[in-house]
């Protein structure tokens, strides 16, 4: 038996997400409490994340409460995790997955394709506005951030026809009804690492990466560890209209990777690709060649990937 302290955002999403965690550890002997945080990146709801530093502002004060001892483990979206961590942390554990779909949303209409002409739906997301653009040019996308519950408050304010999240948080927080429709993957690749929780910790705290084994869900674990190859060697940013999404069939690993432009001019570029992955180490390769795939597929189409890689610790 050890006590742990979980460092979280304190929106309610991320509050079942620890309390969740918390529920787990405490049924394998732990003694578990919370340390609820309020970081920049949940402050600052009036410009896109790609403009004001990236998704890593969700984690960086939680990574202090790790580096002070304030907290022992810190619970977060994995496709919240930054792609390249700061020196002296790691992933110590990823969750089995949720529904990895994007859900849409709406109180007048039924899906996508019922949606009139020039409707407005909001987005916080450049993947969902390259891969709507992609399906609907004719649709008005406006920026929309803020928590699950902000964001469901503008909608039934009348600010938008529709808006997309991700279904994971949706049903997590019991909120299923809310959803009208979710997006196959076919229709809507899903982000690296949605609908997965990892737990990030110290890379020197052995003690707490061996209580958190139990939690890890192996088949997860390397279908997000070639999705997260794949955006890492695309520059890692959420700058990037990029899309990756992996699945297991035994052995068999597919990934399926896309890349857009969200002002629609440029085609969509997808590539997909299957190995026998048994590892970590196979997964990351396979994620990194797609995107030497997509790379060049970019580049055929006329476009450009800048190599873009934020500040140490953002997304």
């Amino acid at each position: 038996m050890s006590n742990l302290t979980i460092a979280t955002r304190e929106s309610r999403l991320a509050m079942w997400q620890a309390q969740h965690v918390k529920a787990l550890l405490e049924q394998l002997g732990h003694q578990v409490s919370l340390l609820g945080m309020t970081t920049l990146g949940d402050q600052i709801l009036d410009r896109t994340l790609s403009k004001v530093g990236g998704k890593g502002l969700f984690v960086k004060e939680l990574e202090v409460a790790l580096d002070e001892g304030r907290a022992d483990l810190a619970v977060h979206s994995l496709k919240d995790v930054p792609m390249e961590l700061p020196e002296g942390f790691c992933l110590a554990c990823v969750m089995e997955r949720e529904d990895p779909r994007d859900a849409f949303v709406s109180n007048r209409y039924v899906d996508l394709a019922a949606l009139p002409q020039g409707a407005v739906v909001g987005t916080s997301s450049l993947r969902r506005v390259a891969l709507l653009r992609a399906v609907r040019p004719d649709l008005r996308i406006e920026p929309l951030r803020g928590n699950l519950d902000t964001r469901l408050r503008k909608l039934d304010e009348g600010h938008y026809d529709a808006i997309v999240l991700a279904a994971a948080g949706l049903k997590r927080l019991g909120l299923s009804e809310r959803i009208r429709a979710t997006f196959e993957p076919a229709q809507m690749l899903p982000s690296a690492g949605q609908g997965a929780l990892g737990i990030e910790v110290r890379s020197a705290r052995g003690d707490v990466i061996a209580a958190l084994a139990p939690l890890a869900h192996q088949r997860t674990w390397l279908a997000v560890a070639a999705e997260r190859a794949v955006s890492r060697a695309m520059g890692g940013s959420c700058s990037m209209p990029l899309a990756a999404f992996a699945t297991l069939d035994g052995d068999a690993l597919t990934i399926d990777a896309a890349w857009g432009d969200p002002e629609g001019v440029l085609e969509l570029v997808c590539v997909r690709a299957t190995a026998a992955v048994t590892d970590l180490a196979g997964a990351t390769a396979l994620g990194t060649s797609v995107a030497a795939d997509l790379r060049a597929g970019v580049t055929a189409k006329g476009g450009s990937v800048p190599v873009h890689r934020e500040s140490q610790g953002t997304a």
